[in-house]
């Protein structure tokens, strides 16, 4: 039986960064910027005005100057002559700062009569013009790698960026196993239970940016097992639930051996998820969880979140841990790590009171795992513990 952490290093030496691909912008959300994009033009492209009012030169403000209005510039349609002493161009916010003026007069400081105007009492310090260029230059690039959001999509596209170089996601492959299991929406026999770790997988693969592929449950014979190892195949990632531990029913690992799978290990000393089992098949990574539904969930966050970073180029790092203040006493811990449902509110961590990893209910209440390492002591009431976001 191996830690946590080794478990993770040995998870990690199975897969690698996927290739990059190209991919219209409008599709990039929640994508993971691959290499660099570089911007194509200055943001402003021009000197701009950031208010409505009154492109002048800035020597010709003063309280109660007349000036004479030639023009108009908006957004869109700039005034193509040149601003000389006394006169100015009726400006609308966006619009280009037209050439020899050097600030915006808003309208609000402003009498016009006919085609003149007189400046007020009081005028502000100004200028109210957006220099070229002050938002990003040509040649600004956004770093990778990068997980692309809704703000990042907007800035690509003023960027002029119409395509963006992405990781490639990566294809999971999720294999309920067990004679027990039905589908949702199915009648269970009077001895079955609804396959649920697969869909919840899913949801928390493909929101860590994976594709994952649902395949049919797994009988509880070789046969059976060896199909569905079939229609695995091309996945990146081959997951099974269920079936890796050591019953008489249990054949998941001596199935994946006879079809080529080197294992690296066995066995994680942690709770729950204690019965996970990792290896390679070819150039495919497998993982063998648990079939208790909170301990398929719970090294999915701890495991399998890690293993789909690493894919998608963002580096071989645990899943980011947080600390909090507990808010009530804990008793010690055993020898194995375990991490345990809890709720984090204003007042601390609070750990579920039932931790069976069977109940799923508990999980859904739960916002965060609190980790307690091996042989942790009691902990009191305002300690700061280590916890996973979930």
């Amino acid at each position: 039986m191996i830690s946590v952490d080794e478990a993770l290093a040995h998870l990690f030496s199975l897969v690698a960064p996927l290739p990059c691909e190209s991919i219209p912008l409008q599709d990039a959300a929640g994508r993971i910027l691959a290499k660099p994009a570089t911007a194509r033009r200055d943001q402003p492209p021009f000197p701009a005005s950031a208010m409505d009012g009154y492109a002048v030169r800035a020597d010709d403000v003063t309280p109660g100057a007349r000036l004479e209005v030639i023009g108009e510039a908006a957004a869109g349609h700039g005034f193509p002559g040149n601003v000389k002493p006394g006169q100015a161009v009726r400006i609308f916010t966006g619009a280009p700062v037209p050439e020899g003026a050097d600030r915006v007069v808003i309208q609000e400081d402003v009498t016009r009569e006919g085609d003149t105007i007189t400046l007020g009492d009081r005028l502000d310090e100004g200028p109210h013009i957006r220099r070229k260029g002050i938002d990003f230059a040509t040649g600004d690039t956004i770093d990778a790698p990068r997980l692309l959001t809704p703000s990042d999509i907007a800035l690509l596209a003023a960027m002029n960026i119409p395509q963006v170089m992405v990781s490639r996601k990566p294809v999971v492959a999720l294999i309920s196993t067990g004679d027990e299991l039905v589908m949702p929406g199915d009648d269970p026999g009077p001895d079955q239970i609804i396959a649920s770790n697969t869909f919840g997988l899913k949801a928390m693969l493909e929101q860590m940016g994976a594709s994952a592929r649902l395949l049919p449950i797994a009988r509880d014979n070789t046969a059976s097992l060896e199909m569905a190892f079939d229609l695995a195949e091309g996945a990146d990632l081959v997951v099974t639930i269920g079936g890796a531990s050591v019953g008489d029913h249990d054949l998941v690992g001596d199935v994946a051996a006879s079809l080529g799978m080197e294992r690296s290990f066995y066995k994680v000393k942690m709770r729950p998820g204690k019965p996970l089992m990792a290896g390679r098949m070819g150039r495919t990574a497998m993982v063998g969880l648990p079939g208790n539904p909170v301990s398929a969930m719970v090294c999915g966050h701890v495991f399998l979140a890690p293993m789909i970073r690493v894919m998608l180029g963002l580096g071989a790092t645990p899943a980011p841990r947080r600390t909090a203040r507990l808010a009530q006493d804990i008793p010690a811990n055993g020898p194995r790590e375990h991490y345990m449902r809890a709720t984090l509110t204003d007042d601390g961590l609070t750990p579920a009171e039932r931790q069976d990893s069977s109940l799923l209910s508990v999980l859904a209440r739960a916002n965060a795992l609190m980790i307690r390492p091996p042989d942790d002591p009691a902990r009191a009431k305002g300690d700061r513990i280590d916890y996973i976001d979930i």
